[in-house]
């Protein structure tokens, strides 16, 4: 095992036996890089995969925290078969996923969302706009669609998109996305996206839908070549 792989474990073991509870700040990156011999840069990777799980979440000048949900998150983890079944789970098989699920959930969106939860989509969308990177990009993009289904306020479908995002962080996916993504790409996802949520706000299922799909099916199309 290597070292940021000892560190994953032994941030999991701690949160599992609840030896770090909900509310406790947890070593610095600088601490964790010394205890198990590796960068803060691979620290870093390390801890915002257990922040994009909502084990741990981080504030700015004061530290790494054990998030209030640890143990929902911890249970809806061990509900979806944790990491080996993630990475069993290919490409082609999520977008599949993503056809037949994404576009599904609009009407529950329309009819639950709330102005929070079109905030909270504007949020990422601006974010993704932003980001400097291809992968902080990618990040918001996952971030986006789980915002959309967190709006159906329905706990099953929001566990199911969690999932689909543990796929996406995934480095086939990620391999995938970068070869695929021109800046051009880009540009059009971000107009998707903002033409989709503007859809949701209108209440306007058919339209959200079609957009909706139109959308995964360019993804499919600029990823997978079919």
């Amino acid at each position: 095992m290597d070292a940021a792989s000892a560190l994953r474990e032994t941030i999991l073991d701690k949160l599992k036996s609840r030896a770090w509870r909900a509310g406790h700040r947890i070593p610095t990156e600088r601490e964790l890089g010394e205890q198990f011999g590796i960068g803060r840069s691979a620290v870093r990777r390390v801890l915002q995969d257990f922040k994009r799980k909502r084990l741990l979440t981080q504030t700015v000048g004061s530290g790494t925290y054990v998030t209030d949900q640890v143990q929902q998150a911890l249970s809806d983890l061990t509900a979806l078969g944790a990491d080996a079944a993630i990475q069993a789970i290919s490409p082609a098989e999520l977008m599949s996923a993503r056809l037949v699920l994404e576009p599904a959930v609009i009407d529950m969106v329309i009819g639950n969302a709330t102005a929070a939860d079109f905030a909270r989509m504007d949020e990422c969308n601006r974010n993704a706009e932003a980001a400097a990177t291809l992968l902080d990009f990618e990040r918001w993009d996952g971030q986006l669609h789980e915002a959309i289904a967190d709006a159906a306020h329905n706990s099953f479908i929001a566990s199911m998109f969690r999932l689909m995002n543990e796929v996406r962080a995934q480095g086939e996916w990620g391999m995938l996305k970068q070869r695929s993504v021109t800046p051009e790409r880009r540009l059009e996802y971000q107009l998707q996206h903002r033409a989709l949520v503007a859809a949701l706000k209108d209440r306007d299922a058919v339209r959200a839908r079609a957009l909706c799909l139109a959308h995964l099916l360019q993804v499919r199309t600029n990823l997978l070549g079919y």
